[in-house]
């Protein structure tokens, strides 16, 4: 299983290191194939001493240059980062990344042999239209990006249950994963939306589901650390 924690805009460089150390000591007894993969805010990329994969939320598609506010390879480089996020729903809406935007980056990055997390996922008004209108939007997002890709792993993260509190029942969970499944293969599966401590035992029983990506339940290192050995 993989266990991923997006940090989004919370944590500094100290408090990182602080929860790197105390997470690696909490997840001593974790399954040897489970894996964890972090994504802190970019001021806490760091040189971390751990077992743990550390990607970045974002990156632009250059390796330098004239981008005000971005960073490019250049920077990555630096610390060895070899593992990003992209299409997040949280810069696709709030940031407006379009997905000409999304598979210019994904090809960048590609071309450069990262391991890419790229998330998909439908607004509560298209969950709603039912199943068709669900898969049909998801699908779209697809659209020029390589999903034969050796080095992708999917997260499907409903928008309507981001930071809600709210998941996805089991069943609308089950049907997407295994809809998504027979379009995307072999390529690992990770559910995102309100993963937590009290239901992750129940999500990642789910067929299909290869792990999570865990946004606000990752902050805490005992918690998260709690979630991986569940």
């Amino acid at each position: 299983m993989i266990f991923a924690g997006n940090f989004k805009t919370n944590h500094t460089r100290q408090s990182t290191a602080l929860y790197i150390k105390e997470l690696t000591q909490k997840t001593k007894a974790k399954k040897e194939e489970d894996r964890i993969i972090l994504f802190p805010p970019l001021t806490a990329i760091d040189d971390y001493e751990s077992d743990f994969t550390i990607g970045v939320q974002n990156a632009y598609h250059i390796q330098n240059g004239a981008y005000t506010g971005e960073i490019g390879l250049e920077q990555l480089d630096e610390f060895g980062i070899k593992t990003i996020l992209i299409g997040h729903s949280e810069r696709r809406e709030h940031l407006g990344e379009s997905q000409e935007l999304l598979t210019q980056k994904f090809n960048f990055f590609k071309e450069e042999a990262f391991e890419i997390i790229y998330c998909i996922g439908e607004p509560l008004e298209v969950r709603k239209k039912g199943f068709e209108a669900v898969m049909k939007y998801l699908l779209a997002q697809f659209d020029g990006i390589d999903i034969a890709y050796d080095k992708l792993i999917i997260a499907y993260e409903p928008i309507w249950a981001i930071g809600t509190g709210r998941s996805a029942t089991v069943e609308e969970i089950s049907s997407t994963h295994r809809a998504l499944k027979n379009v995307i293969k072999e390529t690992a599966l990770l559910y995102g939306g309100s993963a937590k401590l009290s239901n992750i035992k129940e999500i990642l029983s789910i067929a299909g589901v290869d792990g999570v990506l865990v946004g606000s339940a990752s902050l805490d290192a005992d918690g998260f650390s709690k979630m991986v050995l569940a």
